[in-house]
């Protein structure tokens, strides 16, 4: 297949700035810790941070990655009924006090899920989606292995204590960069207090576990956690000025601390560092020819938001942008790669994202490609 390459197609001169893991001491007591800008994934600051130990109910971020990747799939509907089994009903820990044969939607058990940590109700959305409680723990460790994730192995899907059930700071982190691409999850990780059942004889008050969502403002997530074995952990987000911030404390002492670092990891990451953001997912790249199709041109866009991270004391430096491209060809569905995009400072690739296309197309049938063919007479595009 021979590659295009298309520079003069998309080519901008932009201000750069490298960043690198600042050495501060910031979550003095955790046993490990992490800090992250999520649109460019840098690590800001990190401490042991690929240390396998317990995540405790942190693990329900994979869960929910799974839930939304799912519904985002059409496998499941966010108004779709779950009829509780007995072992999900049977869960020990945080519950939502879910009964056997019980029905509830999809929605309400994943609010279960990120608002008050419910055991339960991620037991019974794991078999809704899997089948068995196994079946989707095996999901989970097969995504955690397409996210690159080494210092992970998952036994449940609640993060209850169970040998070699395992996980990272760093890899919590990447999980909560995954997860929070998918904005919908911040409309109920960010509830501070709601009601399951509201009306009915059962009704439930929800608490959110993460209190940060009530007392630090630009925190809409994520996942606290705690087992006796993990100490106190959470992986925390916050939106400001257009940047959002992933953090995780592992292994704390009580709830207080665990918030008191997140805190403070938060208030030094938003006075030292903002995003430039470049280029949306609407972004166009330029129109390319597409080979066989019922149009014949398509645009191709970035598969995610571009933005460049820099302190705000740093020095400017430049960036150019190369767009690669191979034969396209028809059937094609938005979201299908069809290239890359290389962010480069000097000669050196600083980022490589995907390339998409911003729309399906079908393949052209015989009449469509032999009407384009007597177009392309008329208009002059053909010569003899």
């Amino acid at each position: 297949m021979k590659k295009l390459i298309l520079l003069c197609m998309f080519l901008l001169v932009v201000p750069v700035y490298q960043v690198r893991a600042d050495e501060v001491a910031l979550a003095p007591n955790a046993k490990s810790a992490i800090m992250i800008e999520a649109s460019t994934g840098t690590i800001l600051f990190e401490k042991n941070a690929h240390e396998k130990l317990a995540p405790a109910s942190m693990t329900k971020m994979m869960s929910m990655l799974l839930i939304v990747e799912s519904i985002d799939k059409g496998m499941i509907k966010w108004d779709d009924m779950v009829t509780v089994s007995e072992n999900a009903s049977g869960m020990g820990g945080s519950q939502i006090l879910l009964e056997t044969n019980e029905q509830m939607s999809v929605k309400d058990l994943f609010k279960g899920i990120a608002v008050a940590s419910g055991n339960d109700a991620v037991v019974a959305m794991a078999e809704k989606i899997a089948g068995t409680e196994d079946n989707f723990v095996s999901m989970m460790n097969k995504r955690a292995k397409e996210l690159g994730l080494k210092n992970t192995n998952f036994k449940n899907p609640h993060g209850l204590e169970e040998a070699n059930h395992y996980s990272s700071a760093y890899d919590m982190s990447v999980i909560a960069k995954e997860l929070v691409k998918h904005e919908e999850i911040l409309e109920y990780t960010s509830i501070y207090e709601d009601y399951l059942r509201k009306g009915t004889n059962r009704e439930l008050w929800l608490v959110n576990t993460n209190k940060l969502v009530r007392f630090y403002k630009g925190v809409d997530g994520l996942k606290t956690g705690y087992t006796k074995e993990a100490g106190y952990c959470l992986t925390a987000t916050a939106k400001k000025d257009g940047m959002r911030i992933i953090t995780v404390v592992m292994g704390e002492e009580d709830s207080k601390i665990r918030q008191k670092e997140t805190t403070e990891m938060l208030d030094y990451a938003f006075s030292q560092y903002e995003v430039e953001n470049l280029l949306s997912t609407k972004s166009e790249l330029g129109k390319v020819e597409i080979e066989k199709g019922k149009s014949k041109y398509i645009t191709v866009v970035p598969s995610e938001n571009v933005s460049l991270l820099h302190k705000k004391t740093e020095e400017k430096k430049t960036a150019t942008y190369e767009l690669h491209l191979g034969k396209i060809k028809a059937p094609i569905k938005k979201g299908d790669v069809v290239g890359s995009l290389d962010i480069k400072e000097d000669s050196n690739v600083i980022r490589k994202i995907s390339v998409t296309v911003n729309e399906d197309i079908k393949k052209a049938n015989f009449i469509d490609l032999y009407l384009r063919y007597l177009k392309d007479i008329l208009s002059g595009e053909i010569a003899f």
